[in-house]
């Protein structure tokens, strides 16, 4: 009889992705980037390898895996970096058209570009609401990124857009934690990182639900 197959935990992998694309892009969004005299489209190739492409990848296995939201967030996400890149490519040709139309509409454009993913993000938020803090606090974050990047564009104000950026690199930063924390543990590790469960213990479950009943073990 074949033994069923068995899938590693394709989380840190997309955490990994997400986290270490948007703290390249947030310390650009920030100006960091600038003051140290490096060019944004140094992202591009995060955009599409990275956050892109390994994204989705975890994303796809968290479908094998049965979990629909991490397949659909990780995917969603992995989309989101794909299109960056995209804009940012100079033989793509989205920049110029855009710049053709003035910075006013250029502004305008990014700004619908990046309130689309503020209710996406808002969405996936309110999916993390029983799940874990560091997933809820990932998501919170991360909407709130997504609203200034998207003020900043929407009213050409630098210093609305350098909010964003710093909110991002520490939006990243939690992702990287939330990684650390499924990748290190007492099997591999001297120690364990905490992330405390926001699920209710059965006797909550009860009230919300008279029809739950608890497993043996629970």
């Amino acid at each position: 009889m074949s033994q069923p197959r068995k899938f590693g935990n394709p989380a840190p992998l997309g955490l990994s992705a997400f986290a270490l694309t948007t703290f390249a892009l947030s310390l650009h969004n920030g100006g960091i980037g600038q003051k140290l005299g490096s060019p944004p489209n140094v992202v591009v190739g995060l955009a599409f390898f990275y956050g892109g492409l390994c994204q989705l990848l975890a994303g796809m296995w968290e479908f094998a895996c049965g979990n629909t939201f991490g397949a659909t967030a990780f995917s969603s996400y992995a989309g989101f970096w794909m299109a960056w890149g995209a804009i940012l490519r100079p033989d793509y040709g989205i920049l110029d058209a855009l710049s053709a139309a003035g910075p006013t509409a250029t502004n305008h454009a990014l700004g619908i570009f990046l309130l689309g993913w503020v209710i996406m993000t808002f969405i996936f938020f309110l999916a993390t609401l029983r799940t874990n803090l560091g997933m809820c606090l990932l998501f919170a974050f991360l909407d709130i990124t997504f609203i200034l990047l998207c003020a900043g564009a929407w009213t050409a104000k630098v210093h609305v857009t350098q909010a964003g950026g710093y909110f991002g690199m520490f939006t990243a930063l939690i992702a990287w934690y939330i990684a650390a924390s499924e990748l290190i543990g007492h099997h591999n590790s001297y120690f364990a990182l905490p992330n405390p469960s926001l699920a209710p213990n059965n006797a909550q479950r009860a009230i919300a639900n008279p029809d739950y009943k608890t497993e043996e073990g629970d």
